[in-house]
């Protein structure tokens, strides 16, 4: 591992506030709390911290804008505005990467991906899928006890969104459910991550200086009382509610949705598996498996964060996983050479080293990394051996760079260890046998699975995971249809 030098000339200094949007109006509030650059730990600036008052104000001007407005049925404006929208993300695009870098804490390079230029695409995804999306379904004529009856289902809008994000990747959670629910016809309320809600304000802020979406349609709070987003979720006023974050937090989302019996999409968290089958590519398969944990530093659901191996072939992957962190240049995010970056919090990176110490004591190996690196909040890339698949570690999820080991007998004993886990979001196999690596593929329980280094995660495809790593999905047509209510009717012919 080698850190990478300070940042590079041309990186911007940052020192920005931003205001909430409610019912069209950006807006402050006489309570603020700090937004902190996890690289360095410094403050970069400030955000209104809403309460109750705000929260009630942003469900009523949606509510407002989806009763009373044509956003519902103007399928042309929404084309438009959403149109508007891409390109204001283009123009704007710089001024968002510094601010990611800075905020999130992403990599330079990463922000030419799925921090930032890739959810910009899920605009124009979706505005594209919305000029050819059919709205209605005729199911045909039936005779029923001698009289001919039409049938026809439509789609329209769910009602009012409350979208609930994430700090890891607040771009890319933000737009894939911002844009299909503003495709769909609904309106929203959107609410940062209180970690990095200056990135969403952002949104917000270019949203009402440049495009044409109504006032009322999209309205984005920041808050660092977890009663604003409980609120959200239990609100009459709210039809549906998207989350993305841990599975425990989205538990009480899901419970606080239930006393209205409104309609919940939950992308939450998970544990998924890399398994390497003994006729695989090591090399590429280590590269691979080493690589994936510390993008972000390992602060990504998907991620797979358990490393599954064939006994007899344990100690030469170890080896090579272990050389390939070696090379993982970590430091300054907006150093172009630097591959991974900070956590997000000292609090974070608390939990993260508690995790490793514990499973250091519980009898894993530590082969490298499990130390604190600064300034700011960083953890070095980290690799356990000798890890029980029933451990914590094996467990529960890390949500840092860390990889955890584990060996497996035969093709049978990879997929029950992969499967031993709560969640189901994605996992990975290598194998010299496409057949043999499909094959395990279909038995793994998850909602994504890459095979050989394949990319699963695009606009157009429907991502989210099995058991408790959520319901529903996000991206493709799918992810459009998640806030689509459909209506059956039938009228008599004749």
């Amino acid at each position: 591992m080698s850190a990478t030098d300070g940042p590079e000339s041309g990186a911007r200094e940052l020192n920005v506030n931003r205001r909430m949007l409610i019912d069209g109006k950006l807006i402050d509030t006489d309570r603020t709390f700090v937004s902190t650059n996890p690289a360095t730990a410094m403050a970069i600036g400030h955000a209104p911290d809403a309460g109750l008052a705000e929260a009630h104000a942003a469900i009523a001007a949606a509510r407002r804008a989806f009763d009373t407005t044509r956003w519902a049925r103007d399928v042309e404006l929404r084309i438009r505005c959403l149109g508007q929208l891409h390109q204001a993300l283009l123009d704007h695009l710089e001024d968002l990467r510094e601010l990611t870098i800075a905020e999130v804490g992403a990599t330079r390079t990463l922000t030419h991906g799925p921090q930032l230029e890739g959810p910009i695409e899920i605009v124009k995804y979706y505005r594209d899928v919305l000029g050819d999306y059919s709205f209605a379904e005729g199911l045909g004529s039936k005779e029923i006890r001698g009289v001919l009856h039409h049938r026809w289902v439509e789609r329209e809008p769910a009602g009012v969104v409350a979208a609930i994000i994430a700090y890891n990747y607040p771009n890319q959670l933000a737009l894939a459910k911002l844009a299909p629910a503003l495709a769909a016809g609904c309106t929203v309320i959107l609410k940062g991550a209180p970690d990095t809600p200056l990135i969403t304000l952002a949104l917000g802020e270019i949203i009402a200086n440049h495009t044409d979406i109504p006032p009322g349609v999209v309205n984005v709070l920041s808050s660092s009382d977890v009663a604003v987003g409980r609120e959200l979720a239990m609100h009459p006023d709210v039809d549906l509610v998207t989350f993305t974050g841990s599975t425990p937090v989205g538990r009480h989302v899901m419970a606080a949705a239930s006393q209205t019996v409104k309609r919940v999409f939950l992308e939450l968290g998970g544990k998924s598996a890399v398994i390497m089958l003994d006729d695989a590519d090591f090399v590429s398969a280590a590269q691979f498996a080493a690589f994936s944990i510390v993008t972000h530093a390992g602060q990504g659901c998907a991620l797979t964060s358990r490393l599954l191996v064939p006994r007899a072939h344990h100690d030469q992957i170890v080896e090579l996983v272990a050389a390939n962190f070696a090379k993982v240049c970590y430091g300054d995010p907006s150093n172009r050479k630097t591959y991974m970056g900070p956590l997000i919090s000292e609090r974070q990176r608390d939990k993260v080293d508690a995790m490793v110490q514990r499973a250091v004591e519980a009898g894993a190996t530590l082969v490298t990394g499990g130390t604190r690196a600064g300034p700011g909040f960083f953890y070095t890339p980290t690799l356990l051996t000798d890890v029980a698949a029933d451990s914590e570690i094996a467990q529960e999820e890390v949500f840092g760079p860390v990889l955890a080991v584990i060996a497996f007998d035969d093709d049978d004993d990879a997929v029950r260890i992969a499967n031993n886990s709560i969640y189901g979001l994605a996992g990975a196999v290598f194998s010299g046998d496409q057949g043999r690596a499909v094959a395990l593929a279909r038995r793994i329980k998850s909602g994504s699975f890459s095979i050989n280094g394949g990319n699963y995660f695009q606009p157009d495809s429907p991502f989210g995971g099995f058991k408790q790593s959520g319901v529903g999905r996000e991206m493709g047509v799918a992810g459009l249809e998640e806030f689509l209510e459909r209506r059956t009717f039938a009228t008599v012919v004749g």
